[in-house]
Parts: C-alpha cells; sequence; structure tokens
C-alpha cells in the first residue's frame, strides 16, 4: 500500500520559494583574466589627472603639483654673508697674520639684515656686516670678525689677522635657486621641502591637481557602524575605513556614505547621490551571487556604458565588479576585507592615482624562498600574502594563512607571491618572487652631473612625462668631465672652450667617453640698460670703455667654468676691478649687474632676458654632453637621447634663445 505524500502547508510556501530563490545562484557576468579586467576597465577612462586649483601655500601639503613652477626670483636675493665680519677686498689681505696684521679703515655703516649698503668698499677699507647681510660694492670676501681686533685710537679701524680668498663666506645671488631655474616640477608631491622652496621665493598660492571625491558605501544587514553595540549576526564596518583610509593614500578625497542594509531602493538611492556629488564610486560587498547581494543589480541600473567585467579570474576577488556610468567610474569590490583591498589597489588605486597626478606606484620585488607546499585552484591567478622572516640562504616567505575574511591578514603581511592560474600548487622550497607592500626607496633612472643650463629642464621634463626620473647634480663642466671619467653619472654636460683650437668640447673626447651635441647658446656682455659705456657699442668698443674706466666694476665666473675661459680670453691677461669677484653661475652674474654691484660681466642671452639687460653678443658656445659609453643602451639615457632630438623639445630651447644642434 503506497503511503501518500504530505503537502506542505500554504503558510510555509513563501518560505519555500526564498529557499528555492537562495539556492538558485545568479551567473557572474563573465569570469575574465586579470589583465583583460583592467584594460576593458581602464578602455572607457580619460585616466589624465584633474583640473588645477589654487590653494594658499599653508593647505598644498601633500598635494600635486599641476602646473611647472619657474623660481621668479634669485634665492638669496643678493650677495649675502655667511659670517659676522666685515665685508673687504680680498686683495687687501693677503699676507695678513698674527705676526704681520693687515690694518682696513672701518667704514661708517653697518650692514645688518635688511639694510641696503650705501658705501663701496675702496681699497683698505671694510664694513662691518652681519650675517644674512647684503655684500657692498667693491667687496668680494668676508672676514670673520674673530680674525680681527679694534683698533681704539684714531679713525676707526680693525687689525685683520688672517688672510681671505675671492668669494670666501659669500652665498651669491642665486646660488640656492637661480630666477628662472625650474623649481618644481609638475607632478612633484609637495612636502614640507617643496613649501620651503616655494616660500623662499615668495609664493603665497600654488596650483595643485584637484584630489578626486570617492563615494565610500559598504552594504550588507550585518554591518553595524564602530562605535555601536553588536548584535547576533552582526560585524563592524571595517572595509569603509579600510577603503576610506586607501583612498586618502592613493591620492584621492574619501566621502564616507555608510554602510547601508540590503535594502534595493534604498542603497540604489545612495548611489545615484554619489555619482551626482563624487568623481568615482566604491562600494564594498553584495557582489557575489547569493542571494541579498544587490550591488552588481544596482549598478547594471544606473547607465551605460554600464558593468565592464563582473567576476575576475583571482583569489581573492572573484567577484568584483567594474562598471563606468558616463564617464564615471563605479567599482563594487568584494565583502571580505582582504579580497576588497587587494582588489581596490590593482584595478582602483591606479585609477585615483592617474586622477590625483601622481605616476604609478612602482613594485619593489625580492626573490624568497616558500617553505611550505602552496594548493592553488586551477583557472586562478591566486596572490598569496605573505610574512617575511631572514634565513641562512636569504628572505623565507612563510604564507599567511588566515583567509581573505581576516582584518589583519593585510595588516600583518611584508607582501605577496603569485601563483600562476595553470599551476595547481607551488611546491615547498620553491624560489618565487615577493612584491613588497609599501614605499620603497627608488634610485633615479638618471644622473646628470656638469655643468647646468635650464633648457636641461626641457629635456628632462621630456622623461619625466615617460615616468623616467633624473638626478641633476650641477658641479660645473669641469667637475662633469671628473664624474664622466669616475663612471659617477650617465651623461656629463660641458662647455668648455679648447684655446688650442677654439672649438668646444670636442677635445674632451677619450676612450670610454662619446660626445653627444646638445645646443648652441649666445654668450655676451650684460650690463644695465641706459649704460653709455655698453649701450650701442660693439663689443670690443664697450670692452676698452670698460676697462678705461677705473670705476667700471666687472663681474667674473669660476675657475672652471666654460665661461671663464672665454672672459680670460677676452681680458687678455687684464685684471680690472671686480675680476676676483667669482660667483658660480649666469643668475649670479646678471644679478650682481641687474643690482648694481657690478657693472658688467659676462653670461648667456637667455639670463639677460631674465633680468632685462642690456646684451652684447661676444661667441656662440656649444653647451654638450659627454656619455659614458658603458652607460649607451640604458634605457633612460636612450630616453634622454631620442629627447634632445624631439621636435617639441628642440622648440622649447629655441624659445629660450638657444639653438638646437644638428644630431
Amino acid at each position: 500500500m503506497s503511503r501518500e505524500r504530505k503537502k506542505p502547508a500554504a503558510a510555509s510556501n513563501g518560505l519555500i520559494d526564498a529557499v528555492r530563490q537562495a539556492a538558485r545562484q545568479e551567473q557572474f557576468l563573465e569570469v575574465v583574466p586579470p589583465e583583460e579586467a583592467r584594460v576593458r576597465f581602464e578602455r572607457h577612462l580619460d585616466l589624465k589627472p584633474l583640473p588645477a586649483e589654487s590653494v594658499a601655500l599653508a593647505e598644498a601639503l601633500g598635494r600635486v603639483l599641476a602646473h611647472d613652477v619657474a623660481a621668479p626670483v634669485d634665492a638669496p636675493p643678493f650677495d649675502r654673508s655667511n659670517v659676522d665680519g666685515f665685508a673687504v677686498r680680498a686683495a687687501d689681505t693677503h699676507g695678513a697674520s698674527d705676526g704681520s696684521p693687515r690694518q682696513l679703515l672701518l667704514n661708517s655703516e653697518v650692514l645688518v639684515c635688511g639694510a641696503v649698503p650705501k658705501l663701496a668698499v675702496q681699497p683698505g677699507t671694510a664694513t662691518a656686516i652681519a650675517t644674512g647681510g647684503m655684500i657692498p660694492r667693491g667687496a668680494d670676501a668676508v672676514v670673520m670678525i674673530e680674525w680681527t681686533d679694534l683698533v681704539e685710537a684714531g679713525e676707526p679701524a680693525i687689525e685683520l689677522r688672517r688672510s681671505v680668498a675671492p668669494g670666501q663666506f659669500i652665498s651669491y645671488a642665486g646660488s640656492d635657486i637661480a630666477r628662472g631655474e625650474m623649481l618644481l616640477r609638475r607632478g612633484a608631491r609637495i612636502g614640507s621641502r617643496e613649501i620651503g622652496m616655494c616660500a623662499a621665493c615668495g609664493l603665497a598660492t600654488i596650483e595643485v591637481v584637484r584630489r578626486p571625491k570617492v563615494a565610500v558605501l559598504s552594504t550588507g544587514d550585518e554591518l553595524v557602524e564602530p562605535g555601536k553595540s553588536l548584535k547576533a549576526g552582526a560585524v563592524y564596518d571595517s572595509n569603509g575605513a579600510i577603503i576610506a583610509a586607501a583612498v586618502e593614500e592613493a591620492g584621492g578625497e574619501p566621502v564616507g556614505f555608510g554602510a547601508f542594509p540590503d535594502d534595493e531602493a534604498t542603497l540604489e538611492k545612495a548611489v545615484r547621490r554619489a555619482l551626482a556629488s563624487c568623481d568615482l564610486v566604491v562600494l564594498s560587498g553584495g557582489t557575489s551571487k547569493g542571494v541579498g547581494d544587490l550591488s552588481h543589480r544596482i549598478v547594471s541600473k544606473l547607465g551605460k556604458p554600464g558593468i565592464l567585467v563582473h567576476g575576475v579570474a583571482l583569489k581573492p576577488g572573484k567577484p568584483l565588479c567594474l562598471a563606468v556610468i558616463g564617464k564615471k567610474p563605479v567599482v563594487a569590490l568584494p565583502g571580505f576585507p582582504t579580497s576588497a583591498i587587494f582588489t581596490f589597489h590593482a584595478y582602483v588605486a591606479p585609477v585615483l592615482r592617474a586622477y590625483a597626478g601622481l605616476p604609478p606606484e612602482a613594485a619593489e620585488t625580492i626573490e624568497a624562498t616558500v617553505p611550505v607546499r602552496l594548493p592553488s585552484e586551477m583557472g586562478r591567478k591566486e596572490f598569496v600574502l605573505v610574512a617575511l622572516v631572514a634565513g641562512e640562504a636569504g628572505p623565507i616567505a612563510f604564507p599567511i594563512a588566515k583567509g581573505s575574511g581576516a582584518v589583519t591578514t593585510f595588516s600583518e603581511a611584508d607582501g605577496f607571491l603569485e601563483v600562476d592560474a595553470l599551476s595547481a600548487y607551488l611546491d615547498a622550497g620553491s624560489r618565487a618572487q615577493v612584491t613588497l607592500l609599501g614605499k620603497a626607496a627608488r634610485i633615479p633612472d638618471l644622473v646628470v652631473t656638469g655643468s647646468h643650463c635650464v633648457a636641461l629642464d626641457a629635456v628632462l621634463g621630456k622623461l619625466a612625462e615617460a615616468g623616467l626620473s633624473a638626478r641633476r647634480i650641477a658641479v660645473g663642466s669641469l667637475g662633469g668631465v671628473a664624474a664622466a671619467r669616475r663612471g659617477e653619472c650617465d651623461l656629463a654636460p660641458v662647455h668648455l672652450l679648447d684655446p688650442a683650437t677654439g672649438t668646444y668640447n670636442e677635445h674632451l673626447v677619450e676612450p670610454g667617453l662619446l660626445l653627444v651635441r646638445g645646443w648652441h647658446r649666445m654668450q655676451g656682455i650684460v650690463f644695465r640698460a641706459g649704460d653709455q659705456r655698453f649701450e650701442g657699442r660693439k663689443p670690443a668698443e664697450a670692452l676698452k670703455a670698460a676697462l678705461a674706466d677705473p670705476g667700471c666694476l666687472m663681474v667674473n665666473r669660476n675657475a672652471g667654468a666654460g665661461t671663464r675661459v672665454l672672459i680670460d680670453q677676452l681680458l687678455a691677461g687684464a685684471r680690472p676691478l671686480g675680476y676676483g669677484n667669482q660667483p658660480r653661475s649666469h643668475n649670479a652674474v646678471a644679478a650682481a649687474v641687474a643690482q648694481s654691484r657690478a657693472d658688467w660681466g659676462v653670461a648667456i642671452e637667455s639670463v639677460a632676458r631674465l633680468y632685462d639687460l642690456g646684451f652684447l653678443p661676444l661667441a656662440p658656445e656649444s653647451y654638450d654632453f659627454l656619455l659614458v659609453e658603458s652607460r649607451r643602451e640604458r634605457p633612460a639615457v636612450k630616453a634622454f637621447l631620442a629627447a634632445l632630438r624631439d621636435p617639441a623639445v628642440q622648440g622649447k630651447i629655441r624659445a629660450l634663445g638657444m639653438r638646437p644642434a644638428e644630431a
């Protein structure tokens, strides 16, 4: 006798339907490889920095510079004393010693900080000066007060017991920051040092990239705001805090919308509000294919192009949902903390950094030994968080096996390793590349040591656009030659005249060093407009007039500079007033003339323009590069050589009044 099956009660039919719905899985749109997911997502995004905004310097800390900033002034803006003492002519101190002091009459002024000198330092005189005081006309050195004794009888005078060299204890105008020099480059992250540089140049505001606003929403009936009591089955919303902090670390401005229950209408309303007010929307939770997972369903209704990826062959992180609505990215991260932060750093952080004007984050890797067998799911690339310890044969990477739901997993990890999607396991004892978490110091891609020229910024700027970093060390042409010979740099900028042949730089070529042509720049006599000794004259006539006037004060250049060779040829043995004043840059020469601390000097035409000085052209010089041959094939060196011949770069060089050399 067969038994009749009992029908369920009508009151329980609704419950049965709910159970059936829960068991009926919604399939992922399509599980795609990790790199394909990135390509699909970023193809619909304009990954350029957001528009600039002007902020007060005090509010610029941590921001990203939107435009290149050239120094509007010199720092220091004038030649100043480094010590308390007396401004003197170095020639007056020669031979001074304890046994044979030199007596100098004191001028009737004291140069404290902020005071403008009224009296010139004549031969046999000195002017009292404080640290930071402006060097008066005629002086080319400072003696420390400890080296002197006051002569009490007669006219005020000092006895000097030490001799000094020209330039001793003087900081020349522009020796720290030269007017027209690239102060900060677009994309620079502004720290305390950059704030100080801007302040030293008198900049009160600065243009920075607007930080992307990122809406952060969490979803789930189980979520409770930190600080409130937990009920049964509930967890604190840690993802909201983690993602908000990660947004800020990546250069964004998090906008917390809070945690929402699994109510489709409420969540959709919140997401639409977030889209209207923010640049990017990040949800966490509700991305899987089970009951109650609403995020992907809501995102699919927001607009075109819509969901681009739902399901990535990653472990952890498979439920990731990537979408673009209009031009705004919307990302639904997995709910488990480790999955959420992994996928955030892989797919969201690069977009944020691009919007914020930051360069892509460079990952540092090391090789380590994996001490245990790691099983892996075929078909999904697996990321395994590891803790590093020191072993006898090098670093050992221990897997952290807390799982993607553990909040502390990421904080305890030093890095992660990858197990290929086609591998079922990683054998114990295998060597693996570990990607370190966090920032690591990076050596520059290119080192350029030698003479500086403002046009060099145009070339290095091209490299910066390609994400290549360069360290520039200004030590003069001869210093650059020495550095290149020792293999301490990639390239050495030089402009040294060979007196024997009258050519530039060719005599520097030797085994291991190649000459790369750069550009030509015109050198000439700089003077203040209206000075009849120079205005409207030919260079030879002007020089003759200057040398004939005993009150006409020159400013020289330092020994070892290419310009110094030209000056000495020009003077043909003459040593006019001011010859011992030997600053190290074209800017300092121009500043001395512009500020009437000298009447003439030799500098390049572009600097004369910056200071509104008169200019009498003397001769073009070649600003070239010595290339260390062993470094010729380095990517950054190749990029530099290509930038030298780039039409846009050459256009910028021409705009500065210089002429690029033919290849």
